[in-house]
C-alpha cells in the first residue's frame, strides 16, 4: 500500500510559477512510476507528465512542454512538479500518482493504482 500526500498548491498570477510536492509512504517508492494528472471543473483528468521508476522514461502533455518538469527524489520518497509560466487554463486540481513500474502506458490514467486526494492550483489572469 502507498499513500500520497500532495501539496504547494495555491493561487497564483498568470506568467507566475508554483512548485507542487507529492510525499509517498512505504519503502518501495523508488520501484514505482510517478505521474501527475489534473482535473478543471466539469472536465475529465487528464495526464500532465510522468517519470518511470529510474527516472530515465518522461513524458508529458504537449500543453506543458517546455513549462513545466518532473523530478523525484527517491530518498525523499517525493516527487515533485515545478510549474513555470502558468496560465489561466492550467487552473485544476492536480493529482500525484503512483503504479509498480512497467514499461508501456505511462499517460493511462488507468495504470495507476494510487492516488493522493490532490492539491488546487489557481491561476488569475
Amino acid at each position: 500500500q502507498v499513500q500520497l500526500v500532495e501539496s504547494g498548491g495555491g493561487l497564483v498570477q498568470a506568467g507566475g510559477s508554483l512548485r507542487l510536492s507529492c510525499a509517498a509512504s512505504g519503502r518501495t517508492f523508488g520501484t514505482y512510476d510517478m505521474g501527475w494528472f489534473r482535473q478543471a471543473p466539469g472536465k475529465e483528468r487528464e495526464f500532465v507528465t510522468a517519470m518511470s521508476w529510474s527516472g530515465g522514461e518522461l513524458y508529458y502533455a504537449d500543453f506543458v512542454k517546455g513549462r513545466f518538469t518532473i523530478t523525484r527524489d527517491n530518498a525523499k520518497n517525493t516527487v515533485y512538479l515545478q510549474m513555470n509560466s502558468l496560465k489561466p487554463e492550467d487552473t485544476a486540481l492536480y493529482y500525484c500518482a503512483a503504479r509498480p513500474a512497467i514499461a508501456v502506458g505511462f499517460s493511462s490514467r488507468d495504470s495507476y493504482i494510487y492516488w493522493g486526494q490532490g492539491t488546487q492550483v489557481t491561476v488569475s489572469s
